[in-house]
């Protein structure tokens, strides 16, 4: 009797554990499962996720807002999970799975909103910033004789007969703009005499000072066959800049579609600059321009924010470089730089580079400046970021979000910046934009 009674407790024993390994297998089976199909999308994508390095691939670190997003949703295949057991955990996304957030952005013109930056300035004539006095402003305006901007177009300044105070090259729209009191020793000269040409043709007039706009006509300039756009992304790549370099990797094959398909059909070359500062693995790593958008974005998937100790970076170094190291187009070109930041340049280092003497030299080489500002980017930043856009008659651009300066607050038309009458897109839409804009002002016969 107690053998039969020994067995009975045995037989029941062995009837509970099959009845509990029963109900937790399909879930114990159903997590690898999961993970097994989360990895399998990258791989299916292309080799870049692949090349991501280890550091990037946990969820674990992703940013505050990222991991706020709501869950995946299940397959629609899938059976829904008894209710009587609890579902399989849910696998977290990888950075590359995860869905692309918009990035928002806001711009303002300073030279168009002349007043509001003029009173913009004075408002912060506190800060720690190498000043150049601006607020005198003369524009140049180069036609042809059908009165048709002049584009790439070499002025010369002369304050008497023999020197030469200052140069310049006239945009797309055959515009350039002078500073008399930003020079150099602001020489007290009230007539100058200016020449502006264009391969062999060239035009000499006098202009009185107290003039603020100055027109010269050339007669039969020679005109470019197509158009050629210089794109350079000057690029902070210390550690805070992890998000804005991860957008720009994702965007930037819809970027350049876009800029592909502008009526004027830009031939285009693209060139990566990154900086960080002293200490740090490179101070600046610059790449030489190419026609290959492949090549391009190979350089910018090899592209890690890291370093970066202090809240200032070796910007000056780095737009010097950007400027002079670089193999821009020599002639019957748009020449663009886009400065992605969130700090503003060193000016406590002891070097010959310093960005407002280089805001002179793009003028001269026919570079403009459109800043992008970054979260984080404070009002020291802020004002030499319109400084270089200003000189060199390009834009601000700045980093919108749905509360102000709270990056983790999501995309929106909030800024902490000191401006008014900004528009706000998709950052993407918005280089576009800004090429778009600088191409539609080229002369009808350079639009090919």
């Amino acid at each position: 009797m107690q053998s039969q009674q020994k067995s009975l407790r045995v037989y029941v024993l062995l009837l509970i554990v099959a009845t509990l390994f029963s109900g937790c297998a399909a879930p114990m089976a159903a997590v690898p499962a999961a993970q097994e199909s989360a990895g399998a999308a990258p791989a299916a994508a292309g080799g870049e996720a692949a090349a991501s390095s280890p550091a990037e691939a946990p969820a674990a670190a992703a940013p505050a807002a990222e991991s706020a997003r709501p869950a995946r949703e299940p397959a629609a295949a899938a059976p829904a999970a008894p209710s009587s057991h609890r579902s399989p955990t849910p696998v977290p996304y990888s950075r590359e799975q995860r869905p692309a957030e918009p990035v928002t952005a806001g711009v303002v013109d300073d030279n168009e909103q002349w007043n509001d930056y003029l009173d913009y300035r004075a408002r912060h004539d506190y800060l720690w910033v190498n000043e150049r006095d601006i607020t005198e402003r003369i524009t140049i305006q180069v036609w042809d004789e059908a009165s048709e901007p002049v584009h790439d177009a070499t002025v010369e300044i002369y304050g008497d007969q023999q020197q030469v105070i200052f140069t310049g090259r006239t945009d797309a729209g055959g515009r350039l703009f002078f500073h008399p009191r930003a020079l150099d020793g602001n020489p007290r000269v009230q007539t100058y005499f200016v020449t502006a040409s264009k391969g062999y043709v060239a035009q000499r007039q006098q202009f009185s000072r107290q003039e603020s706009r100055w027109t010269i006509t050339l007669i039969d300039p020679p005109a470019a066959e197509r158009t050629q756009l210089d794109l350079l992304f000057l690029i902070d790549a210390t550690g805070s800049m992890s998000d804005e370099i991860d957008k720009l990797k994702n965007s930037m094959a819809a970027i350049a579609s876009q800029i592909d398909s502008l009526p004027e059909r830009p031939s285009v070359r693209y060139s990566l600059v990154a900086y960080r500062d002293r200490g740090d693995a490179f101070v600046v790593k610059a790449e030489a321009f190419t026609s290959h958008l492949s090549r391009f974005q190979t350089q910018l998937s090899r592209l890690q924010a890291e370093g970066g100790g202090d809240y200032p970076e070796s910007l000056n170094e780095a737009l010097h470089i950007a400027l002079h190291n670089s193999d821009w187009t020599r002639e019957d070109a748009v020449r663009l730089v886009l400065l992605v930041a969130d700090a503003p340049p060193h000016l406590d280092y002891q070097e010959r580079y310093a960005y407002d003497t280089d805001m002179l030299e793009a003028v001269a080489m026919g570079v403009k400046i459109f800043p992008v500002g970054a979260s984080g980017l404070d009002e020291q930043g802020e004002y030499i970021f319109r400084q270089m856009a200003q000189f060199t008659g390009g834009k601000f651009v700045f980093l919108t979000y749905e509360e102000g300066g709270d990056a983790s607050s999501g995309p929106g038309t909030e800024t902490t910046h000191d401006v008014d009458n900004y528009s706000v897109d998709t950052l993407d839409r918005l280089v576009v934009r800004l090429v778009r804009e600088e191409l539609a002002k080229l002369p009808q016969g350079n639009r090919q």
